[in-house]
């Protein structure tokens, strides 16, 4: 039996009794209908995750004690930025899911000259709560014990000159594709040898303007194949692309 994974932004200290907050004690209560005595994995992203068991579910709180910390990480040795222009709802929601199970470390959503999202009034903050609750959710399901940080919306012009590592935006018309940035590429500034920053495009793309902005910040133009992808699909296969070539998921390519 699959046994249910939380985010939690409370101390975890073995031993203790913690009340969850309204949101966890909601999802524990009506969602996943956890009993008296069930058993539950709690993590707050300061590193590993704790074996727990509910003690209480009633209408007024949900207690869980912590029993016990276990040393896990899945975290890739290969430290990712994602800049991600802002694309139109699911397709946001879809990449930004998909981005913190592939491993990002941080994603920035970026305002371009292409996006179509207009955020008025209270529109951005609320966008933002339910683009974390996404990263927390997949988070909880990908068996990560860090939280990948979600930034402020920023604009492209801010963003890309305050990046670091090996620094790459995605572009079908660029002549190099990302099996091209060898490993050695990376380590010529050793203490950055394992940050790579990606910088993805909204629906229409980038425009010139924008490719020479990111150009001129030291972003490499790389294509990935001879399609033209959509925006969620381009980031999604960069960034498996990226774990498979200097991350996680391929053998003998983390040295």
């Amino acid at each position: 039996m699959r046994i249910s994974r939380l985010y939690t932004p409370a101390q975890l200290t073995t031993g203790k009794l913690i009340e969850l907050d309204d949101d966890n004690g909601h999802y524990v209560r009506t969602v996943l209908r956890l009993k008296k005595d069930a058993p539950i994995i709690l993590f707050n992203g300061h590193g590993g995750e704790y074996s727990c068991t509910v003690t209480e579910v009633s209408r007024k709180a949900v207690l869980v004690a912590v029993e016990q910390w276990n040393d896990h990480s899945v975290e890739s040795p290969l430290h990712v930025a994602l800049g991600l222009g802002i694309s139109r709802g699911d397709r946001m929601d879809l990449t930004v899911q998909k981005a913190v199970e592939l491993g990002v470390n941080q994603i920035t959503p970026l305002l371009t000259e292409r996006c179509v999202v207009q955020f008025k009034g209270e529109k951005k903050p609320q966008r933002l709560l339910h683009w974390q609750k996404i990263v927390q959710h997949a988070a909880e399901q990908s068996g990560r014990t860090a939280l990948p940080a979600l930034q402020e919306v920023e604009t492209l012009q801010n963003w890309v000159g305050q990046q670091q590592g090996l620094k790459v935006f995605l572009d079908p018309y660029a002549e190099t594709t990302l099996s091209e940035l060898t490993p050695e590429t990376m380590k010529s500034c050793p203490e950055l040898s394992r940050r790579v920053t990606l910088l993805t495009g909204p629906e229409g793309g980038f425009s010139d303007q924008e490719r020479a902005i990111a150009k001129a910040s030291g972003f490499i133009p790389v294509r990935l194949g001879a399609r033209i992808l959509r925006t969620e699909t381009a980031s999604i296969a960069a960034l498996a692309a990226v774990q498979l070539l200097w991350g996680d998921f391929g053998k003998g390519n983390n040295g």
